[in-house]
């Protein structure tokens, strides 16, 4: 189990020191109207950089700001480690770039961003439930929901495996073009079993993992929870962890991990991209990277590869999400600058630019930007990722896990990787109850 520690304010100042020693991009412009400098997440797509740093130039040359540009490793928590860095020492960078429940963990040291955000939802229009959820407290945004680094956990499935393994057409059900409902109604947690189920029998393991220290662990099974109505903690707070969804969804569970991989337990989040590109992955639940490095690394199996929604389970059809957010800091040097760029890279022409430099990876946070052209045209096959991003006829919603729950305890659920933990426990051979049990201790400890 992992468990986040408090930083001390010597550490913070050492972290923070450290932090404006990073590899810094630095922009400059003659007669700079002031300074600016932005934490941005390194993209997994290693083009997005380079995309981004090319509009960040154009803007500082337009407006004469001189703009110092950092991106920020996940890897080792970097960018987290980075970010509770400046937020203790109070100075670093004027914008970061924060990760879905940081928002809120952070939200005392932020601006607010109602100004940004009425224009832009005026513009483009609303945004759903998990934007606001993640985004909004005490009734303003405290940071703008962005397209950079926001990837659901969407299955990326093998073509003819599918249909070799469980006689499932998976282009049938999701067509690369409007459809209807009725076209994958058959899509359920129920064929996802009998999937799993066939791709072991034959030597290609579905892709899930349920390690301690993954992300992706986090939204594979929170969102099939989700999915079961399995919530563990309700909107006020109380714990109902023992309930008959939970344990429906523990008995799936129970009956899932036997199809799983025998290292399930010790994955990490590129443990699924591998299994995929390796070619030994039937399916996975995965944004567009791994595809994108199958594209480039093992062309014969991106090119049967084929991304599409979520199953469906008895409480409808769930797509875990991870957005992304900018936000500034109340001890940002520059917050005019600041909001202005965080504006200027939310505008739908550079969303575009931007998704096009990453294949497709990000999503948008307005529905109005989810015709982009990218998923349509990108290849191969052509249409592999059209269904990626949520349409109408996809019957779905984005999703974050444990979201039944008030932020302030969802993020525990979260940063303690309890639904995977319950599951690594039915792994290792312990019963449902023992699991629940342990699930309940935990949450126990953080809600008193």
């Amino acid at each position: 189990m992992t468990t986040k520690r408090p930083i001390s304010r010597r550490k913070a100042l050492r972290l923070g020191a450290a932090a404006t020693a990073l590899p810094l991009v630095h922009i400059r412009t003659a007669g700079a109207a002031g300074r600016l400098s932005l934490a941005l997440w390194d993209h997994w797509v290693p083009t997005g950089d380079a995309a981004m740093k090319q509009l960040v130039d154009a803007w500082a040359e337009k407006n004469k700001v001189e703009v110092e540009l950092d991106f920020l490793t996940s890897i080792g928590s970097k960018i987290n480690i980075t970010m509770a860095a400046e937020a203790q020492a109070k100075t670093g960078h004027d914008v970061f770039a924060f990760d879905s429940w940081t928002v809120q963990q952070f939200g005392d040291s932020l601006t607010p961003m109602d100004d940004v955000m009425q224009r832009l939802i005026a513009k483009y229009g609303k945004l759903g439930h998990a934007y606001e959820y993640l985004g909004v407290s005490q009734g303003h945004w405290l940071a703008v929901p962005v397209g950079w680094g926001s990837a659901p956990l969407t299955p990326c499935a093998r073509i003819a495996l599918l249909k070799k393994f469980a006689n499932v057409d998976v282009q049938a059900w999701f067509p690369a073009h409007p459809s209807t409902p009725e076209a994958s109604k058959d899509w359920t947690y129920d064929t996802q079993m009998k999937v799993a189920e066939a791709s072991f029998k034959n030597g290609y393991p579905m892709g899930f993992g349920c390690g301690q220290n993954s992300t992706d662990a986090n939204q594979t099974w929170g969102a099939t929870f989700g999915a079961f109505g399995a919530d563990l903690v309700d909107a006020k707070g109380n714990i109902v962890i023992e309930s008959d969804n939970v344990r429906m969804a523990m008995e799936y569970a129970q009956r899932m991990v036997k199809y799983m991989p025998p290292d399930a337990v010790s994955w990490d989040d590129a443990s699924n991209n591998r299994a995929l590109i390796s070619g030994k992955a039937t399916l996975i639940w995965n944004p567009p990277s791994a595809w994108a490095v199958a594209k480039r690394d093992a062309p014969q199996v991106a090119e049967d590869c084929w991304t599409f929604p979520n199953p469906t389970g008895p409480k409808g059809r769930l797509v875990p999400h991870r957005p992304y957010f900018w936000g500034v800091w109340k001890f940002a040097q520059n917050q005019s600058a600041a909001k202005d760029i965080i504006e200027y890279l939310s505008q739908r022409e550079q969303v575009e630019s931007l998704a096009a430099a990453v294949s497709g990876y990000d999503i948008p946070p307005f529905q109005s930007m989810t015709d982009l052209k990218i998923w349509s045209d990108v290849e191969p096959p052509k249409g592999t990722i059209y269904n990626y991003p949520v349409r109408p006829w996809h019957n779905a919603d984005y999703y974050v896990p444990g979201s039944s729950a008030p932020p302030e305890i969802a993020t525990q659920i979260w940063s303690r990787y309890i639904f995977p933990g319950m599951v690594a426990r039915l792994m290792s051979g312990q019963t449902i109850k023992q699991s629940i049990d342990w699930a309940k201790e935990e949450l126990e400890g953080f809600t008193r």
